[in-house]
């Protein structure tokens, strides 16, 4: 087993400055022990060496007195703790730009990007391509370091500043591009553009080549070193980012740590993901920390989600001017760090799992039906459109299988979707799924793509089917707005659901009727020929919900979920600004986790509410001994009837985790 395998990372960054090549290790040292970490990252290499490097493409920074990179090193494992070393080869000092101008990124009109003496490079140039090697290997012939970490890997078309500069243009990346593509790089003018798709694949492949060199190279000599970076293609640890930007658009992610872990947990079985917390609000202001319960609910839906802990500050934690979420992040450290023996290798009791989508456009529908799902105390996993057929197991263990916006899947993708369905496992589509794969769509759902609509304000749905749609009643039209796919369904194979009524006028007052019901529908529910169910949603429920939280479209989903899942594991009273959490621990017991997200107002995280007197009952998981609180080591009650454990929650702040003790003996009756 290798170090990382444990997946019990409590990670330090101190994402280095130049200046601060002088930095007291000593006393990094004593406030690593404060958050009990067993990991550091440090810079390493790239735009600044915090060593004395002997190679000419690699700058030093000019503060460096001594061998830092030694020192911090040898000094973190003197502690215990593991070190990894960050490179970032995104960018290099000006100075090379000067005597090497081909390893350097290129604009349309073959200028440079050079941000306050930092030049952005190119991943097919030189410099990427080689050096960068180069550094990487003197770093590892020289200091004893546990793995490695690139930032800001692949292709960059930013500055810090948001300035857009499009596509590399450089000789290196036409012709790559024509090598790959066939085309001209420079025919290509962005997204819109008819060869996005094979820019896309260009990306792809150049990215994967160059992560090939780099893991054939380092793992030829050193496999006990771990390998991250964000982009997952062969690497161990797939890096994460919980962040904030004070230009991102509304509303707020609420879920931000808990989907950049479980987009990894299950969709690989042999990477981990490490999802930094980070402290700045943003690049513009990386000396000011977003709010500590802000801290407090990533951290937790790392651990939660079945990931370590993960938190980064710019420099040093000596002079930094911002201390205030220091002590919820050692809090939360410290607790993992007594109870690390149950986190780390948490089993999945999830019933339905969610696609990630590959298609960008798919990405808001995606993450509305997430937030659904977790208001629903839905148990459920996330796993990315590339790996459904690797994840076939996984996949087959569930009761249905969501897929939003779901656009063009590889052969074997739809070859391993065709087989859950005939095993019994319910698919469920929404955005507008399929619309590239027309034998796919007719397939599985029954459906005939006819035409889009971008609707006109006041079109709606009618979901006066109180059978269908009991969270509902008294509500017969729900709205709808947005991309509508207009689908003729197979009527002997397919139930037709919320029929569309068509838009009419609505101003001013006395001119606000005429609507009628159209021939199309919202909701197709088939029975493929070769078995099980299939329902397919026209239009975006997950959009809608993301950006307007009417619960009409949540529930216009979760009806239609509750009837294809059946009786669910587990029931709850709990309010639905509560994350639960329920897996089983390699002991074999049941562990259940709650994350009380109640004080988030849409803008700003605040004290939690505290909730009490809730109960959670559970079904088929076998004959309870006890359960206990790690948060407070108190016993808590439990009543068995048949097959279900109820269990009473008295209070709950910010975070719980219960653990339910499993008999594994001869069965004995519980009082």
């Amino acid at each position: 087993m290798n170090w990382w395998s444990s997946n019990r990372l409590r990670l330090i960054q101190n994402n280095l400055r130049e200046i601060d090549a002088d930095m007291n290790v000593d006393l990094l040292m004593k406030e690593l022990q404060e958050f009990q970490a067993n990991v550091l990252m440090m810079n390493a290499g790239g735009i600044f060496a915090f060593y004395p490097s002997a190679l000419e493409h690699q700058y030093v920074t000019p503060y460096l007195q001594n061998d830092l990179l030694q020192e911090a090193v040898s000094k973190t494992h003197e502690h215990g703790m593991k070190f990894i070393a960050r490179f970032d080869f995104s960018k290099a000092h000006e100075s090379l730009f000067e005597t090497h101008p081909e390893w350097f990124y290129r604009d349309r009109n073959g200028q440079e990007v050079n941000y306050y003496g930092i030049v952005h490079t190119c991943l097919n140039g030189e410099y990427q391509q080689e050096k960068s090697i180069e550094t990487i290997t003197e770093v590892l012939e020289k200091y004893p370091v546990d793995g490695i970490f690139f930032n800001m890997f692949g292709y960059q078309h930013w500055d810090y500043s948001g300035n857009h500069y499009g596509p590399c243009y450089c000789n290196s990346c036409r012709r790559r591009f024509q090598e790959i593509c066939g085309a001209e790089l420079l025919d290509y003018t962005g997204p819109e553009h008819e060869l996005h798709r094979a820019y896309l694949h260009f990306q792809e492949v150049t990215s994967r080549a160059i992560l090939d060199n780099i893991v054939d190279r380092v793992k030829s000599r050193w496999p006990d070193v771990a390998i991250s970076t964000y982009h997952p293609h062969r690497v161990d640890i797939i890096r994460k980012e919980s962040n904030t930007s004070l230009t991102r658009s509304l509303p707020l992610w609420l879920y931000s740590a808990s989907e950049n872990v479980a987009s990894v947990v299950s969709s690989w079985d042999d990477k981990w993901v490490s999802n930094c917390s980070i402290n700045a609000i943003d690049l513009t202001y990386r000396f000011t920390g977003v709010s500590p319960y802000e801290t407090e609910v990533r951290l937790y839906q790392n651990i939660a989600n079945g990931s370590g802990l993960d938190f980064c500050i710019i420099g040093a934690f000596e002079g930094y001017p911002d201390r205030k979420n220091f002590g919820a992040a050692q809090d939360i450290f410290r607790y993992h760090a007594a109870h690390e023996h149950i986190y780390g290798n948490l089993a999945s009791m999830a019933e339905v799992i969610l696609i990630k989508p590959k298609a960008a456009e798919a990405g808001t529908e995606y993450l509305g039906l997430f937030k659904m799902l977790k208001e629903a105390h839905v148990l459920f996993d996330v796993i990315v459109e590339d790996q459904i057929t690797a994840m076939a197991h996984k996949l087959a263990a569930v009761k249905v299988i969501i897929l939003p916006g779901l656009q063009r899947p590889q052969a074997n993708t739809k070859e391993t979707l065709s087989e859950l369905l005939k095993q019994g496992v319910a698919l469920l589509a929404t955005g507008n799924a399929l619309r590239e794969d027309a034998d796919a769509l007719s397939e599985w759902f029954g459906a005939v793509h006819t035409g889009n609509t971008d609707m006109l304000p006041s079109a709606y749905l009618h979901v006066a089917d109180a059978d269908r749609f009991p969270s509902l009643k008294d509500r017969e039209w729900i709205t709808v707005s947005g991309g509508f796919a207009h689908v003729q369904f197979d009527p002997s194979r397919v139930e037709c659901s919320m029929p569309y009524i068509e838009p009419a006028s609505f101003g001013p007052p006395e001119r606000a009727y005429g609507h009628q019901v159209g021939d199309s529908y919202g909701l197709g529910i088939s029975t493929p020929a070769t078995g099980g169910t299939a329902a397919y949603y026209t239009w975006n429920p997950g959009v809608l919900y993301y950006k307007h939280g009417f619960e009409d479209h949540k529930h216009a989903v979760l009806d239609i979920l509750a009837r294809l899942t059946g009786e669910n594991v587990v029931k709850n009273d709990l309010p639905a600004s509560t994350e639960l959490f329920l897996n089983r621990t390699e002991q074999g017991h049941v562990l259940v986790q709650l994350l009380n997200l109640s004080g988030f107002n849409g803008t700003t995280y605040m004290e939690a509410i505290p909730i009490y007197n809730r109960t959670i009952e559970v079904r088929d998981i076998g004959v309870p001994v006890r359960a206990y609180s790690l948060c407070s080591t108190e016993t808590l009650p439990i009543q068995v009837e048949g097959n279900n454990v109820r269990l009473s929650i008295p209070s709950l702040k910010r975070y719980e985790a219960i653990v339910i003790e499993m008999d594994h003996g001869p069965k004995k009756e519980v009082t």
